[in-house]
């Protein structure tokens, strides 16, 4: 009984219970399990959190023990599945392989004890079928132009398939290219998902609302495959368990309260915490993606390296595609484009505003440069007003105490000139951290350069 007869025989086993086929978790586990390998060693081989790699196999081993009549755990598997190969190869018609499940003439048969099983040969054509019903991707925005995230895009990927995360913040200052990174990780991963699903929450539906959105998408396409029954709608986290699904929520800020410190719910729009805690508590093998100005509080707190949260704060464009931006509009590397990158952090929503405005004026970013002017077209000022609106009075105070500063300054100074409580202060400091609107350099804190220059404006 070698490794690719077992797998097989499992495959089967898990199909004929779920409906599904052995993920590539479950599969690992198996592979492991045969091999004589702990948890730890197939976490570790996985990239996976070991805690989470022990959870599917205890209900891979559920499964397996309904299918096969006894109690099966990682320690006797081997024996439970040579026991149940023995006791069946004597049902099968002559010249069927006892595990190949094939006769000599490649004619695909069920084996018995395994009802509703599918022939191998159809798993590639029935999962890409699947997997084309199941996107449900008419809220997802074109790509667009899309410059190099290579890095973002490799971490978004592992967190997400090797590591199996359930929920991933993407947060960064509007303009930097959240939306436009998820599109590309979606484009390049969506074949891994039964189901995938692109939500915006501009339209700020409630969590029941919500929920009866994605349910009836589960149960339309279960039905679709099963017509003959009448299948009865389970509560979301039960689809997201049955089902491997990317789902993704754009513009999530829209669920938190404008002139509060960052992430704090709307009432109407609380309910949506206990979605956010189940995803995280729970068992399932699905991910949530959640891009957004700022992000739920009980999502930024997580910061152990071992949890299945992660966040990603999404920083400016390098040099090299900041230069493609720019020579769209004319601007060559001569024009002191390097400088001017940096001027503007490389936010490719501002990089262009910028750049558009010199184009129409006939001006070079030489001439710009020597006296250290930042430019505020009127459509980026829009931009920054949305965020800068959404701030509370005392973040409104803080930044402009450090719009008042030309260099980087620490706490004590800024409760010096402030008159501001230090819990206030911290707590302040602390949300527009979140919201991506200062940055820290060590123990000091500044203003991005163009929040500065609006700020003073106002």
């Amino acid at each position: 009984m070698n490794l690719k007869e077992v797998l097989k025989m499992a495959d089967e086993m898990v199909f004929a219970k779920t409906g599904e086929h052995l993920d590539n978790l479950q599969e690992a586990i198996l592979r492991g399990t045969m091999q004589g390998e702990k948890y730890t060693k197939i976490a570790e081989e996985i990239h996976c959190n070991e805690s989470y790699v022990r959870q599917v196999g205890s209900q891979l081993w559920q499964i397996l023990s309904e299918e096969l009549g006894e109690d099966v755990n990682k320690n006797n598997f081997r024996s439970a599945i040579k026991r149940f190969q023995v006791s069946n190869s004597s049902n099968f018609a002559q010249g069927v392989l006892a595990i190949g499940n094939f006769n000599t003439c490649g004619e695909a048969r069920h084996p018995p004890n395994i009802p509703n099983s599918h022939p191998p040969n159809q798993e590639t054509s029935n999962s890409k079928q699947t997997t084309t019903l199941h996107q449900d991707l008419s809220e997802m925005p074109e790509l667009g132009d899309f410059y190099d995230r290579t890095a973002q895009l490799d971490t978004l990927t592992t967190w997400i398939l090797q590591q199996r995360s359930r929920l991933i913040a993407l947060t960064g200052i509007s303009g930097i290219g959240k939306t436009s990174l998820a599109v590309q990780l979606v484009q390049q991963i969506k074949d891994e998902f039964e189901y995938v699903v692109w939500r915006n929450l501009d339209t700020s539906p409630t969590l029941p609302e919500f929920e009866a959105n994605l349910i009836q998408l589960f149960s339309q396409s279960e039905n679709l495959n099963s017509p003959a029954r009448n299948q009865k709608r389970l509560p979301l986290i039960k689809y997201l368990q049955n089902h491997r699904c990317l789902i993704v929520l754009d513009d999530v800020h829209n669920l938190f309260c404008s002139g509060e410190l960052a992430g704090k719910y709307k009432p109407e729009y609380e309910e949506y915490r206990s979605l956010f805690k189940q995803i995280e508590k729970l068992s399932h093998q699905s991910c949530f993606l959640l891009i957004g100005w700022e992000q739920p509080r009980e999502v930024t707190q997580f910061k152990s390296p071992n949890t299945l949260i992660r966040t990603l704060q999404l920083k400016g464009l390098d040099i090299a595609a900041g230069r493609e931006i720019l020579r769209d509009y004319g601007l060559e590397e001569s024009d002191n484009s390097e400088a001017l990158i940096h001027r503007y952090q490389g936010n490719p929503l501002w990089l262009k505003s910028v750049a558009n405005l010199i184009e129409e004026l006939g001006i070079s970013a030489t001439e710009l440069l020597l006296d250290d002017t930042i430019l505020l077209p009127e459509d980026l000022k829009d931009v920054l007003q949305q965020q800068y609106d959404r701030t509370s009075e005392l973040e409104k105070q803080v930044m402009s105490l450090l719009a008042s500063e030309n260099q980087p300054v620490n706490l004590a100074k800024l409760l010096e000139k402030g008159q501001i409580s230090s819990s206030d202060l911290l707590n302040a400091l602390q949300s527009l951290s979140r919201r991506c609107l200062i940055e820290k350099q060590e123990s000091l804190y500044t203003l991005p350069p163009v929040l500065r220059q609006y700020i003073k404006g106002l």
